[in-house]
Protein backbone atom coordinates (compact mmCIF):
# COMPACT_ATOMS: atom_id res chain seq x y z
CA UNK A 1 0.00 0.00 0.00
CA UNK A 2 1.59 3.21 -0.80
CA UNK A 3 1.46 6.01 1.76
CA UNK A 4 0.83 9.74 0.60
CA UNK A 5 2.88 12.14 2.60
CA UNK A 6 1.84 15.97 3.44
CA UNK A 7 4.98 18.14 3.89
CA UNK A 8 4.37 20.41 7.54
CA UNK A 9 6.61 22.09 9.84
CA UNK A 10 6.60 21.95 13.61
CA UNK A 11 8.34 24.52 15.61
CA UNK A 12 10.07 22.75 18.47
CA UNK A 13 11.62 24.10 21.81
CA UNK A 14 15.63 23.86 21.23
CA UNK A 15 16.10 21.38 23.51
CA UNK A 16 14.52 18.59 21.97
CA UNK A 17 15.55 19.94 18.80
CA UNK A 18 18.76 19.19 19.91
CA UNK A 19 17.82 15.75 21.37
CA UNK A 20 16.22 14.89 17.38
CA UNK A 21 19.52 15.62 16.09
CA UNK A 22 21.69 13.96 18.20
CA UNK A 23 19.26 11.03 17.72
CA UNK A 24 19.06 11.06 14.01
CA UNK A 25 22.54 11.28 13.69
CA UNK A 26 23.42 8.38 16.34
CA UNK A 27 21.15 6.58 14.10
CA UNK A 28 21.18 7.44 10.51
CA UNK A 29 18.01 8.01 10.38
CA UNK A 30 16.08 11.61 9.46
CA UNK A 31 14.56 14.03 12.16
CA UNK A 32 11.44 13.77 10.03
CA UNK A 33 11.21 9.81 10.50
CA UNK A 34 11.06 10.06 14.22
CA UNK A 35 8.74 12.89 14.29
CA UNK A 36 6.60 11.21 11.83
CA UNK A 37 6.81 8.02 13.75
CA UNK A 38 6.01 9.80 17.57
CA UNK A 39 2.65 11.86 15.83
CA UNK A 40 1.77 8.60 14.35
CA UNK A 41 2.34 6.65 17.87
CA UNK A 42 0.30 8.71 19.67
CA UNK A 43 -2.33 10.24 17.32
CA UNK A 44 -4.74 7.33 18.62
CA UNK A 45 -4.56 8.18 22.54
CA UNK A 46 -4.72 11.67 21.47
CA UNK A 47 -7.78 11.00 19.77
CA UNK A 48 -9.19 8.87 22.17
CA UNK A 49 -8.83 11.34 25.12
CA UNK A 50 -10.76 14.36 23.12
CA UNK A 51 -13.31 12.08 22.54
CA UNK A 52 -13.35 10.72 26.32
CA UNK A 53 -13.14 14.98 27.04
CA UNK A 54 -16.38 15.19 24.80
CA UNK A 55 -18.43 12.73 26.15
CA UNK A 56 -17.74 13.44 29.68
CA UNK A 57 -18.93 17.50 28.61
CA UNK A 58 -22.00 15.98 27.01
CA UNK A 59 -22.61 13.34 30.19
CA UNK A 60 -22.25 16.47 32.45
CA UNK A 61 -24.44 18.68 30.70
CA UNK A 62 -27.37 16.55 30.52
CA UNK A 63 -26.74 15.88 26.64
CA UNK A 64 -25.98 12.43 27.34
CA UNK A 65 -26.65 9.36 30.13
CA UNK A 66 -24.90 6.53 30.93
CA UNK A 67 -26.34 3.33 31.82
Amino acid sequence: MYMKYMPTSVRLPQEAEDRLTALSQKTGRSKAFYIRSAILEYLDELEDIYLAEQTLKRIKNGEERVY
